[in-house]
């Protein structure tokens, strides 16, 4: 096929019916490109514009959820949230994918436009025995490179992470953990950690805590209505169970577990200082593996590994927790820029690390 031929691009700024269904048999569907995700970037002044590419036959080949930001007058900042969605490995199909986007970030007046799709560039820990790269993500740097493509000096997602297959039984998802994290799971039931499923009833709590956690550990979060808005959209729709551990009848920590297109992923934490020494981190993680495979899930995303795999790296005590928890470790490209109108681009990268931090402060 010549998909150059063949494929018919379709832009929609609402949601296309069965969006979530239809894009969840994409290669690299993600939690960020549902239309939950768009509604609830909607509310902080985002515009949805969802992108589909389909064969004669109505199949879908492709498809790209993408958020636009006016920056000023009539110019946009573009932004594919863990997107495109596509078969990375059929060549023709990803260069036209990434000149389509080109080609419609000119109509529209996008100063650039931002993508970070999840295909990994290799499995392991780069530059060790052990590591196994990805064809098609080193592809996709050399075309990246070639098309005129810029490492982005704003990363909004995490490049590494570290999954869990989920496809054994629970003892082995057990046994593959190290020793010392086993003990620990062990050791906070014993106790008297327990986890309980959440309720909407629960995200003030939820929120408070996370507040709490952000302010301890020393990283920006939005305010309160982004994160409600949020997750009750995602917990309406049956993509969210929220993960409460609790010491005779109290919050000590919680996980906000997204599931979707049969993988789930850790994207939102919080925990106090109370009863830390019981463990329940370890617990909740263990109850989240298990309630992810209960609905489903064959991988499970921790979100979030260092960028340089070494003990100086910020991420490295979080990255040993993961690890201990069973998962191998997955690199990916990144976010890349496509500068379609260059000096602007210049410009606007200049503001950028203000810009993210100011959205993020936002009420919505």
């Amino acid at each position: 096929m010549n998909p150059n031929i063949d494929l018919k691009l379709e832009a929609s700024e609402t949601p296309p019916a069965n969006w979530n269904e239809a894009v969840a048999h994409l290669p690299g569907a993600s939690i960020l490109q549902t239309s939950q995700w768009a509604e609830g970037k909607s509310e902080g002044g985002w515009r949805a514009l969802f992108l589909q590419w389909r064969q004669p036959d109505q199949e879908l080949a492709a498809a790209a959820l993408v958020l636009r930001r006016k920056i000023a007058l009539n110019f946009d900042f573009w932004y594919v949230p863990r997107g495109p969605l596509l078969d990375w490995d059929r060549l023709e199909l990803r260069d036209l994918v990434l000149k389509d986007l080109e080609k419609l970030g000119k109509q529209h007046h996008a100063v650039f436009i931002k993508i970070d799709p999840d295909v990994p560039t290799g499995i392991g820990v780069p530059g060790s025995e052990n590591f196994v790269e990805n064809p098609a993500g080193m592809g996709l740097l050399e075309a990246y490179q070639k098309g005129g493509w810029r490492f982005s000096p704003q990363q909004i997602q995490f490049a590494n992470s570290v999954w869990i297959d989920l496809t054994p039984d629970e003892d082995e998802l057990l046994a593959n953990m190290k020793q010392r994290t086993r003990y620990k799971v062990r050791l906070a039931e014993k106790k008297g950690v327990s986890v309980r499923t959440g309720t909407p009833s629960d995200f003030e709590l939820l929120y408070t805590v996370y507040a709490e956690t952000a302010a301890r550990d020393e990283f920006i979060i939005r305010e309160k209505p982004y994160y409600l808005d949020l997750w009750q959209r995602f917990f309406a729709a049956d993509m969210l169970t929220p993960l409460i551990a609790e010491v005779e009848g109290e919050m000590v920590g919680a996980i906000m577990l997204f599931t979707y297109a049969r993988k789930s992923w850790y994207i939102y934490g919080m925990s106090r200082d109370l009863h830390r020494e019981k463990m329940p981190n370890y617990l909740l993680q263990w109850e989240a593996m298990r309630t992810a495979k209960a609905h489903g899930a064959l991988l499970y995303d921790l979100w979030g590994a260092p960028d340089v795999f070494d003990e100086s790296d910020r991420m490295w005590g979080v990255y040993q927790f993961k690890r201990g928890l069973g998962g191998y470790e997955v690199s990916s490209p990144g976010a890349w820029d496509l500068p379609v109108i260059k000096p602007l681009y210049q410009l606007f990268v200049q503001a950028l690390p203000a810009f993210i931090k100011l959205l993020k402060r936002r009420k919505h």
